[in-house]
């Protein structure tokens, strides 16, 4: 009998702690690295979905994380209701493939939005006289280390072009952090990176040096856009950085917004909410999202279907 007391009241306090849960429920947001865009854009989120706290009794909070693939795994096993992750990557969790083989498709993978795009970026030296993704041909270019965003999409689209690296006088390895110095030195004429702008690392470049940003838009990066949900165009505004008054055409990845089919809709609907209906609050909170547009950001980029909560507040707001 004491047993089942104790049972009884145990789903006793359970009963008892859901009703205090609905009153409060806790949200938690997967990011990136503290000195990325992904940590401060969560932070962003959480913030205008904490205004609105009385309202519906949500409460969210960001987590650092080893980014986007750690998080992709991390939602699917309940640890995070939500979390920022390159477009690519939604697309092979949702589908199974790359780096998701072993687990299979994460079929409860939903996507809530988009948020800035994170271009291939080439930049050039001035001297190099480097203009278009073609030019490279017989420069000394650092192709970005294996493993990384940068050499990965550099591949994809050198093999649409029928380009191999030894199409480069010089295709170095060179980290992420340490490509800019390299440039300036003049030990290479040109590097890759994908990443959100305003980018430091650009700045750096661009400011220690002369050079420049070069337009990567070609049939190969139109066929790339055309044939992968996760790839879209990508302007980079000029005068963002020293030496390019012009924009840049160039073609990328983008940041996404995701969750699952476990987190109930009126949580993901309350922060989808949150964010479009103070939206250009949104935008200031990063420099990377002053280019923003709602439009894009519900349909650009998506992989995955749209979770209920994000598409019942799309189709209210039109």
């Amino acid at each position: 009998a004491s047993a089942f007391a104790v049972a009884a009241a145990v789903s006793l306090g359970a009963a008892s702690t859901s009703v205090s849960a609905q009153e409060q429920r806790f949200v938690t947001i997967g990011t990136g690295g503290v000195t990325g865009v992904y940590y401060p854009a969560g932070g962003a989120i959480c913030r205008l979905v904490n205004m609105d706290r009385k309202e519906h009794g949500i409460r969210c909070s960001v987590e650092s994380t080893g980014g986007s693939v750690y998080n992709l795994n991390a939602i699917r096993q309940g640890e995070l209701d939500l979390a920022v992750a390159q477009s690519d990557w939604q697309y092979h969790a949702y589908n199974g493939t790359s780096q998701f083989k072993d687990d299979g498709a994460n079929k409860d993978l939903r996507a809530v939005f988009s948020l800035h795009p994170e271009p291939f970026t080439v930049v050039a030296s001035k001297g190099s006289g480097i203009k278009t993704f073609e030019d490279l041909e017989g420069k000394r270019v650092s192709v970005g280390n294996p493993g990384s965003g940068q050499r990965a999409t550099a591949e994809v689209l050198m093999d649409e072009m029928g380009w191999t690296l030894d199409k480069f006088s010089l295709a170095a390895e060179i980290k992420a952090a340490e490509q800019s110095q390299a440039l300036c030195d003049g030990n290479i004429d040109a590097f890759f990176y994908t990443v959100g702008h305003p980018s430091g690392a650009i700045k750096e470049a661009t400011t220690s040096c002369d050079s420049v940003l070069v337009n990567v838009d070609n049939a190969a990066t139109q066929k790339l856009i055309d044939e992968n949900p996760y790839y879209r165009k990508a302007v980079i505004p000029g005068g963002m950085y020293r030496g390019s008054d012009d924009d840049v055409t160039t073609f990328g990845v983008a940041a996404t917004f995701v969750s699952s089919t476990d987190v109930p809709d009126d949580v993901v609907y309350a922060v989808v909410k949150a964010v479009f209906e103070n939206f250009d609050s949104f935008k200031r909170l990063h420099p990377a999202f002053a280019n923003l547009n709602k439009e894009e950001m519900v349909s650009d980029a998506l992989s995955a279907p749209l979770h209920p909560g994000a598409a019942k507040y799309y189709k209210e707001a039109g």
